[in-house]
């Protein structure tokens, strides 16, 4: 059985996903300034090119920081509650003793 999560409680869940919208929040700030920076360097560097690569690298740029903030915002927030210790781990030491590089543990 697992023990409760303090994801369970409304007033812990509340401000653990209000931390993580405004850890987004200042992401997407953060990515859309850097998409600005990087496309004013490509027509510095470059002149003006073809609208196609602009949206690829906005794109490219745009959905990789975003997909990378919400994924470790994630990480951060089951870590950062607690979450992850309200975990049962059925197989204990046995896990550990199956990975390990020791052959002596095996």
């Amino acid at each position: 059985m697992t023990g409760r999560s303090p994801l369970d409680d409304p007033h812990n869940a509340q401000f653990a996903w209000a931390r993580y919208k405004r850890m987004m929040k200042f992401m997407l700030a953060l990515t859309l300034t850097t998409i600005v920076l990087v496309l004013g360097w490509l027509t510095a560097e470059n002149g003006l090119l073809s609208i196609h690569f602009y949206i690829a690298w906005t794109l490219g740029i745009g959905f990789m920081m975003m997909l990378v903030a919400a994924l470790m915002g994630l990480v951060f927030l089951s870590n950062g509650t607690g979450h992850d210790a309200a975990i049962d781990d059925r197989m204990g030491d046995e896990a550990k003793d199956f990975w390990s590089d020791d052959p002596e543990r095996r």
